[in-house]
């Protein structure tokens, strides 16, 4: 069964900083697109970073600029560096592996991030 484990997140300040971590065990890691989503309550997840197997990376346009993803494949592990954060961020943020535009496993127990003053 893989494993997806999202860590990193906690109560900042508008303005700073997280790094995000999702260690997983997908099968074939270095071959697989993988993303960061997020959800708030009452609202559907949404996919805000992608990465492919070649490093190609992607973004939602109200994280350019401000978000990077990134992975290490020895790890099997997909990052997410977010700066300048504002209280829109606040949200549940989990990780998957995209294929066709969709999710395919289960998802982890995700990481919530607070952005508050």
């Amino acid at each position: 069964q893989v494993q997806i484990v999202e860590s990193g997140g906690g109560s900042v300040q508008p303005g700073g900083s997280l790094k995000l971590s999702c260690r997983t065990s997908i099968p074939a890691f270095s071959a697989a697109a993988m993303g960061w989503y997020r959800q708030i309550p009452g609202k559907r997840r949404e996919l805000v970073a992608d990465i492919t197997s070649g490093g190609l990376t992607n973004y939602a346009p109200d994280v350019q600029g401000r978000f990077s993803i990134s992975r290490d494949n020895g790890q099997s592990t997909v990052y997410l560096e977010m700066s300048d954060l504002n209280p829109e961020d606040t949200a549940a943020y989990y990780c998957n592996r995209i294929l066709g535009g969709l999710a395919v496993f289960p998802w982890g127990q995700g990481t919530q991030v607070i952005v508050s003053s």
